[in-house]
């Protein structure tokens, strides 16, 4: 197999989560910048739609194949390279609740803090900047106050999300909490939320794949 090559924007929580699945399983990539902003946005320009004609990050470049939505590819990494340290437990129920609870972030929480949501806010209902940070504030609240709840009640819980490793959980919480606080919304509110993003944050493969570290992040 060809190297993989990513496409990721530095500060995406969708192209976070892929990064970080690639470093922890010790996976080489090529990383290829698409700037969400600059110029209107570079993922509607004609170079970048015929790499995902949806327009959105991140995309993986696999043997001249191209996967898109982080779940896909997170998916796709843990069955292609199975001696890779693994994301999923090896029960099947285990498995269900470790893929829920990301679920959780992924579809209930991070789709209304998108750009996209926001740009429709601002620029077609006219929403002010106050308005925007409302909404993102009560819808983050929202899901991160479920989640805690249920990494506090249920026994599968450990030092991670799932057990004493990091899952497919952690790499989807990970790029939450990151964006949960440059939204206003401080983590640190939700203890058994807090304690895991730290636990995580202190494993060298997911500071690699920290926004700050990437080579198009911008101070």
């Amino acid at each position: 197999m060809n190297r993989l090559r990513l496409h990721s924007y530095w500060r995406s929580s969708a192209a976070y989560r892929v990064r970080l699945a690639l470093e922890y399983k010790g996976l080489p990539f090529d990383y290829l910048p698409v700037h969400l902003m600059r110029d209107g946005g570079e993922q509607f320009g004609v170079a970048y739609q015929r790499v995902n004609p949806q327009s959105r990050v991140p995309a993986l470049e696999v043997d001249g194949q191209v996967l898109t939505q982080s779940m896909a590819i997170l998916e796709w990494l843990e069955e292609q390279f199975p001696d890779a340290p693994r994301l999923l437990p090896g029960g099947a129920f285990e498995r269900a609740r470790v893929r829920s609870l990301a679920q959780l972030i992924v579809a209930d929480i991070q789709p209304l803090q998108n750009t996209a949501v926001v740009r429709v806010l601002r620029e077609t209902h006219g929403w002010s900047d106050a308005q925007v940070k409302d909404w993102m504030r009560e819808w983050i609240g929202r899901g991160l106050r479920a989640l805690e709840q249920r990494l506090q009640r249920e026994s599968g819980t450990g030092r991670f999300c799932h057990g004493d490793t990091p899952t497919l959980a952690d790499v989807c919480l990970v790029p939450q909490c990151y964006a949960s606080r440059r939204f206003g919304v401080d983590p640190a509110q939700f203890p058994r939320i807090a304690a895991i993003d730290a636990a995580c944050r202190e494993l060298e493969a997911f500071q690699r794949a920290a926004p700050e570290r990437q080579p198009d992040a911008e101070t």
